[in-house]
């Protein structure tokens, strides 16, 4: 008989799970890991020929997409253009980058895996008498070991010509240069650190289900437990 359980520190639990495997997701797929010097577009060069103050923007580039500004014909229309710039795997930027993505995808696969599960964690909570609690918080650490390498490996590809073109020539290795860290980047941090934490309350979301407490509730029938 399936016995539907939540707890609070459960109920923390898958929820936080549900947020770090989408934070590290929108993270991984968004452009704005680095944002670049800032650069005028042609129609405010043309500004300032009449007298226009110029509005410089900055580009962004993330592992495999960017951002930039188009400008058009007429002067009030600019489009900003977001979109991948490596059409193929082997067109990404850099060795180190090409590295960096494929860490990073296999942590974020193993995240939305955990995630997934975790929301049948209130019907099921074990596995051939293994706690699913336990195994996903297992898993969540390694899914961390792995964003941490991805983002260790990430800022030695400062130095590859993609980079130095928004960034300027004294741009490398681990040195920005004129550029500057965008939001993903430090989305990517926080969501590894809150990987880790997900991965140490597994086991305090395991203690909570399987407390004295909703033992007496399942010997005296209930199906559905809820419990602060």
């Amino acid at each position: 008989m399936c016995h539907v359980i939540v707890t609070c520190r459960s109920m923390l639990w898958t929820l936080l799970s549900i947020v770090v495997a989408f934070a590290e997701l929108i993270a991984f797929m968004s452009a704005d890991w680095l944002i670049g010097k800032a650069k005028p577009s042609s129609s405010e060069e043309v500004d300032n020929r009449t007298g226009g103050s110029q509005e410089p923007y900055h580009p962004t580039l993330g592992i495999y997409g960017r951002c930039t500004r188009i400008s058009h014909m007429q002067l009030s229309r600019r489009d900003t253009l977001c979109g991948p710039y490596a059409e193929t795997f082997s067109e990404i930027a850099s060795g180190f980058w090409q590295a960096t993505a494929i860490f990073l995808a296999v942590g974020i696969m193993i995240l939305c895996a955990v995630a997934f599960v975790s929301v049948f964690t209130m019907c099921v909570q074990s596995i051939m008498k293994k706690s699913i609690f336990n195994v996903c918080g297992l898993l969540q650490g390694i899914a961390g070991l792995f964003l941490i390498l991805g983002l260790i490996l990430y800022p030695a590809g400062w130095g590859c010509q993609k980079a130095i073109s928004y960034c300027g020539h004294y741009a490398s290795a681990y040195k920005l240069g004129d550029c500057s860290l965008g939001w993903a980047f430090y989305t990517a941090i926080g969501g590894t650190v809150l990987t880790f934490i997900c991965a140490v309350f597994s086991a305090q979301a395991e203690i909570a289900t399987s407390s004295d407490k909703v033992q007496e509730e399942i010997e005296e029938g209930k199906n559905l437990i809820c419990l602060l």
